[in-house]
């Protein structure tokens, strides 16, 4: 058995949300109602933003979401691995490694040139997979401005 992604539909909507919800208390930055909201949207096929139930065999083992975007900078479309989450029965097996190579077979799909992400200063184990993996530290930092 091997890991596998497909595409969230609108029947995934609760399952994304919890496990979405599970995966930011983790983080310490708990979802609000219009992130859950969002969740629900992300779900029924937001374009932007696609989203993929992760699958062991049978089982639900996480999902993840990229972003899509548009950089100048990376030459053309561009995305972000948004949140990647992994149930917590199925983390210290190497299924890690396996969703970001899905996330990045997804990324390569849609025509994204240059795929980032970002990971928690303090997630180390996390830190060093991805740069195992081929990404590199940018050495800038993330800034964020919510528009009302």
């Amino acid at each position: 058995m091997s890991l596998a992604a497909r595409r969230a539909t609108a029947a995934d909507a609760p399952a994304l949300l919890q496990m979405s919800r599970d995966f930011h208390v983790e983080d310490g930055a708990p979802l609000d109602a219009a992130a859950e909201a969002t969740i629900a949207h992300v779900a029924a096929g937001e374009p932007l933003a696609p989203a993929y139930m992760l699958e062991y065999g049978p089982d639900l083992a996480g999902f993840f979401i990229l972003t899509l975007g548009y950089s100048v900078e990376n030459g053309g479309m561009d995305g972000f691995i948004d949140d990647l989450y992994l149930l917590p029965a199925w983390r210290g097996q190497g299924l890690g490694r396996a969703a970001v190579t899905l996330a990045m077979q997804a990324a390569r799909a849609a025509g994204i040139r240059a795929l980032l992400l970002e990971v928690e200063a303090d997630n180390s184990r996390a830190y060093e997979l991805y740069r195992k993996m081929g990404f590199t530290d940018t050495r800038r930092r993330l800034l964020r401005q919510m528009m009302d």
